[in-house]
């Protein structure tokens, strides 16, 4: 299993990068990170080229790369990370959630098998940046991201 952690938002009310901020004595990208190499072979922090240019920090446990769809929101993160991720199932979920519960993700993981894609709902509200997703979500994925060429790699390693 790999774990995509979506951190290239614009973080436009924040103010500030949702990653950086503190949350009992750890950062949100740490917080995420911790909880996740619990559950996953393999990490991959998608982020912006905007903070490519600008990063200095790099998380042993993980490998950074670019957003490959940079204007296209949390499913141009979610295809990226699954471009480049080695496992044919990966869980996807966004920095900015300090508190993942562990026991929803195992389940969630354990129905994956059967699945493209095992996402939490109450009633009609889904969350899917805590969800998972097969690669077999890459081509329709891919439909709605505006025809661009985004198939080929281009990554940096953190």
């Amino acid at each position: 299993m790999t774990s995509i952690v979506l951190a290239g938002g614009r973080s436009s009310r924040l103010g500030k990068e949702k990653h950086t901020v503190m949350v009992a004595g750890k950062s949100l990208i740490e917080r995420t990170i911790g909880h996740l190499s619990l559950l996953s072979s393999e990490i991959l922090i998608v982020i912006s080229k905007r903070q490519s240019r600008s990063s200095s920090s790099s998380y042993a446990e993980a490998k950074t790369v670019v957003d490959l769809c940079a204007s296209e929101g949390s499913l141009g993160g979610i295809y990226t990370g699954l471009v480049y991720s080695t496992s044919f199932h990966n869980l996807a979920v966004a920095c900015a959630m300090p508190f993942l519960n562990l026991d929803l993700l195992r389940h969630m993981i354990d129905l994956s098998p059967d699945f493209d894609v095992v996402m939490p709902r109450i009633g009609e509200l889904k969350e899917p940046l805590h969800a998972v997703y097969s690669k077999d979500c890459l081509l329709p994925m891919a439909r709605p991201l505006k025809g661009r060429d985004y198939a080929g790699p281009r990554h940096e390693e953190g």
